[in-house]
């Protein structure tokens, strides 16, 4: 095996007695997320490209997941990533955690192979409390079946009243329970929207057949394109993000960690793509995050990206978290968008005070989130906020 590059974080001492600042160094970390998660260096030209290269990116906010797609693909529009979807380029299921993500169609037969039995093991306690046993489980999966055969799409509200006719009952939130297991399981995944509603479809007939990965491979293949694009990242965020038991993403990283860099800052040891270095210090950036996005929830630890004092303004309980605003790589305010007839409205709210660079590098952003949206966008600070 090919031994792991020291390279992934490369800064400079500070002060006379040579010790590196903590603040330069996390800054270091932030900038290179930039860099590896596409933010600011858009290798891929089509939402699957850039899915396949991310392996899956979380999208259970739906406007905001595909948002979350283009801040990461040059001129891409809302338009370009619904086609993607209708195309059946990317897919949308729930392959980690429990939780939905975009994923490459032809990825979503061997995540889910791997990343499903912990999670379905996990949930069967749920299960129990509402009453869904495997038989209950086996008549929802027949009758779905029957009614999505021949490339059939339906509506949430359509699944829902296929089982309330044959007497299953969909109630506190059992039907949400069935369609998820099925979905774990690769017989459902989302179509395309019908109008504003989502759709669900058969995944064998929705996704073309790919080659199965065998365990080790898959492992190694999921450790590969986390570490490749979300690096500089620890062992402890890559359990994080694929829900896998420890021994397993351990295992999964020593199979890659020959092709990855490697980087230990305050005894931590930080894994990344080759390559890809972060910008150089230049000209203030700034980005409108959605409120799920990648750049944080694909880690344990976001200290890098976010001060702990602020946590609570982006996360402040349940399982919501609000669009960010990041300026040079740093969680910097929050913001909100209204959509009107012919424009779209972004109210942006500062943590602390923004210099004149920093609100133009953010109005620019708010810019290139209209240009996204196919409309003229209007930035407006909070009132009160500065």
């Amino acid at each position: 095996m090919a031994r792991p590059q020291r390279a992934a974080l490369r800064v400079p001492p500070d002060g006379a007695d040579g010790v590196v600042a903590l603040g330069v160094v996390v800054n270091a970390i932030a900038r290179a997320r930039l860099a590896h998660q596409h933010i600011e260096r858009r290798e891929r030209s089509t939402p699957g490209e850039l899915v396949a290269a991310l392996g899956a990116v979380q999208a259970q906010d739906y406007a905001g997941a595909k948002w979350s797609l283009g801040l990461r693909l040059d001129g891409a529009t809302d338009a370009d990533v619904e086609r993607a979807i209708a195309e059946r380029a990317i897919v949308r299921t729930w392959p980690m955690r429990g939780t939905l993500h975009f994923v490459a169609a032809e990825d979503a037969r061997w995540m889910l192979a791997l990343l499903s039995p912990r999670v379905l093991k996990a949930a069967a306690r749920r299960h129990r409390e509402l009453a869904l046993d495997e038989a209950t489980f086996a008549k929802a999966g027949e009758l779905w079946a029957e009614a999505l055969a021949g490339g059939a799409q339906r509506t949430r509200e359509e699944m829902y009243e296929l089982l309330q006719r044959a007497g299953i009952s969909t109630a506190e939130q059992r039907g949400y329970h069935m369609l998820w297991r099925l979905a774990q399981e690769g017989v459902l995944c989302f179509g395309p929207p019908r109008g504003k509603q989502q759709t669900f479809v058969l995944l064998e007939e929705w996704v073309p057949a790919a080659r199965p990965k065998a365990r080790e491979e898959a492992l190694a293949e999921v450790a590969r394109r986390y570490f490749r694009t979300r690096g500089p990242a620890t062992v402890q965020d890559f359990l994080w993000w694929t829900g896998l038991a420890a021994a397993d993403a351990k295992a999964a990283l020593s199979m890659v960690e020959g092709e990855l860099e490697r980087a230990v800052v305050e005894g931590q040891t930080y894994w990344s793509g080759r390559g890809g270095e972060a910008r150089a210090e230049g000209p203030t950036r700034a980005h409108l995050l959605p409120g799920f996005d990648e750049f944080l929830l694909a880690y344990r630890d976001r200290s890098a990206a976010l001060e702990e004092r602020y946590a609570k303004r982006l996360h402040a309980g349940g399982g919501a978290f609000s669009p960010s605003v990041a300026v040079d790589g740093r969680i910097r305010g929050t913001w909100r968008r209204t959509i009107k007839r012919h424009s779209v409205t972004v109210e942006v709210a500062p943590f602390a005070r923004w210099t004149k660079a920093e609100r133009e590098a953010i109005a620019a952003a708010a810019e290139r989130y209209g240009a996204f949206l196919g409309m003229p966008a209007q930035m407006v600070v909070s009132a009160g906020a500065q």
